[in-house]
């Protein structure tokens, strides 16, 4: 028999065996495998039968095989109990796309284009129930079934470090240190002014980066750390948020936002607000809310920087040492001329449309990149789905804490069951099971945690306000202050600034340790098991794997704080992140219709929704990387 220990907490386990929900691990096992053909834990078959299969690459070990229990019942006395993955990784959802990249696009565009956030959360909620749909068959992360294709470990190895290394920017510790220095300083930071607010942002960048990878060491599982963390920040942060958001916002910002997740086919162009062309500044028009009719202040480029013929740079027309790319005609500080136009309101009113504005597309594209969890930050739900117990989940085990987890075990290969009359119902509970985690805690978590941050800066900010490189994270705080202060009282105004500071701290940092921890997981999992080396480690030593590739990730963070800014590294990510959250869906697609058996592959509804979750990443990914190289205009 595999070598592994149940999962599942102990108390939480009982009280459900007890129920009847689920049954006793192990009871009934040779009813559903075949005498013999039960496998040891280094996944070398023990006997010759065509079951479990070995699909796939040669280079990875065998399934072994097991009975698959019962999914639980589903009551309103249980409810908490049976929240799973979708909690933990809803908790880290709520991170640097929902609190940076968002807040920034809606404070220059307001609602019109959280869409594109709509289709990223949708498609990624598509993916997710797909990656699970691995794992509730075979105990395995998706990871390692992607490892488990042809042509094999060697060539995903290569393929998937060139699309994780987004990952690898700390740029959530990077910015969680402007909320927690403009508590310390009593004033959100002006690093580019003032020589010793960039030292400082440094010094807690990497405090805050350090501190987020300390529960990954204590608690037995390091999933239960993650699980008590998120369900903290999501009861702080959504409650605060909703509180500002009731009491302080309006009803045409409730409707602004809204509706902007539905406004498909809206984009950033550049247009003046003269609609009309009368020269008065008429109803709608005042995009801004400035009071001014705007016209386009940006220029066009007149240096030809390397001599090859097109004007790509521009002047230093007020001695300010940095290029002018625009003029203030109207002297009120901001680039005008921002603006949206729908392509489908277009087409129907048989108008030319307006220009498309790129000048945001890579802050756009980490946006739709982040939003949700975004690039391969996905995958550790497969492996908190494990973790859990949840289907073949309950034989495998769970990576244990190095400091608290010695009763823990992970086995270094998945079990399959055999499909049949019994099981198939069996199996298709536990998907329904997943569907109600992520359908209703992940999605509405990501949808939430992206519309009340954003609402902040459409209700608080003049719209176009444009994010600093070290401050973002803190943009939205004074506006907040002010407005409480001006309605409540300056008392309740500064506990509000110091409480939305606060809130930015702790979805940052918090975030940063389920990154830290999906990344090395995901990594140390796939190697657990293709590795022969590895393979050979008493199943309890997957604590002291994972902390040495955590120590690894952790020095590298650190060298990418002290070269990086803290937005600059968000963008970088995003242009990875997309690309790889693309490219993931589709190899999803590929490792379910390869290696699962029929009866349990996605239907075409699935494979569709897959493939064009796929192509729209992916064409994002292209489109940012463009306009990021100076390729679009």
């Amino acid at each position: 028999m595999s070598t592994s220990a149940t999962p599942n907490d102990a108390a939480l386990a009982a009280r459900l065996v007890a129920d009847g929900s689920i049954s006793q691990p192990g009871v009934g096992a040779a009813h559903y495998a075949a005498p013999g053909t039960i496998q040891s834990g280094n996944g070398q078959a023990a006997a010759n039968d065509d079951f479990p299969p070995h699909i796939g690459s040669r280079r990875m070990p065998r399934w072994n095989s097991n009975e698959l229990i019962d999914a639980p019942k589903f009551t309103w006395k249980n409810w908490a109990a049976l929240i799973g993955p979708g909690l933990v990784v809803g908790g880290s959802a709520i991170g640097g796309g929902e609190w940076l990249k968002g807040p920034e696009v809606t404070a220059r565009y307001g609602g019109a284009l959280l869409w594109l956030a709509t289709l990223s959360i949708v498609g990624q909620v598509l993916y997710n129930l797909e990656i699970s749909r691995y794992t509730l068959y075979t105990g395995e992360p998706i990871f390692t079934g992607k490892f488990r294709t042809l042509p094999g470990p060697r060539f995903w190895l290569f393929v998937y470090l060139v699309l994780d290394f987004g990952a690898v920017f700390p740029y959530l510790a990077a910015n969680a240190a402007t909320p927690l220095a403009a508590v310390i300083l009593g004033e959100v930071p002006r690093p580019d002014m003032v020589a010793h607010h960039q030292t400082l942002l440094r010094g807690l960048g990497y405090a805050i980066f350090l501190g987020a990878l300390v529960p990954l060491f204590f608690g037995g599982k390091v999933y239960n750390s993650l699980k008590v963390i998120m369900s903290f920040k999501i009861v702080f942060v959504l409650g605060f948020l909703a509180l500002l958001a009731v009491v302080y916002s309006s009803r045409s910002t409730w409707r602004e936002i809204g509706t902007g997740f539905f406004r498909f086919g809206t984009l950033p162009v550049e247009r003046g607000e003269d609609a009309n062309g009368n020269g008065v500044l008429d109803a709608g028009e005042d995009w801004d809310d400035d009071g001014n009719l705007d016209v386009v202040e940006r220029v066009e480029p007149t240096i030809d920087s390397n001599g090859d013929g097109v004007a790509d740079s521009w002047p230093d027309t007020n001695g300010d040492g940095r290029p002018d790319k625009w003029i203030d005609r109207d002297g009120d500080g901001f680039r005008d001329g921002d603006n949206v136009d729908n392509v489908f309101t277009a087409w129907w009113q048989g108008r030319e449309r307006a220009p498309i504005d790129l000048s945001l597309i890579v802050a756009i594209g980490a946006m739709v990149a982040i939003a949700g969890s975004g690039g391969l930050s996905n995958t550790p739900i497969s492996n908190y789905t494990r973790d859990q117990g949840w289907g073949m989940g309950w034989h495998v085990g769970a990576i244990p804490s190095v400091i608290g987890g010695h009763h823990l075990k992970l086995s270094h290969v998945g079990s399959v069951f055999r499909v049949n009359a019994e099981t198939l119902p069996r199996w298709r509970r536990w998907y329904r099971h997943v569907m109600r985690d992520q359908l209703a805690v992940w999605m509405p978590a990501c949808f939430i945690g992206l519309a009340l941050p954003s609402m902040l800066s459409v209700e608080f900010l003049r719209r176009g306000t444009e994010a600093q490189e070290w401050t973002a994270a803190g943009m939205t705080s004074d506006a907040v202050a002010e407005r409480v202060s001006g309605i409540s009282g300056a008392t309740l105004g500064h506990i509000c600034w110091y409480t939305t500071l606060f809130c930015g701290f702790l979805v940052l940092s918090t975030s940063m340790a389920s990154s830290a921890d999906g990344l090395v997981r995901r990594w140390v999992d796939v190697f657990w098991t293709a590795s022969g080396r590895l393979r050979k480690l008493e199943p309890h030593r997957i604590r002291i794997v994972y902390f040495a590739v955590l120590a690894g990730f952790a020095l590298f963070g650190l060298i990418m704080l002290s070269v990086g800014k803290p937005k600059q590294l968000v963008d970088y990510a995003g242009l990875i992140l997309n690309f790889a959250l693309g490219f993931s869906c589709w190899h999803t697609l590929a490792v379910n219709l390869i290696l699962l058996p029929r009866e349990l592959r996605p239907g075409w509804v699935a494979r569709g929704g897959l493939l064009l979750a796929g192509l729209f990443f992916n064409v994002m990914a292209t489109v940012a990387c463009l306009q990021a190289f100076g390729l679009l205009s």
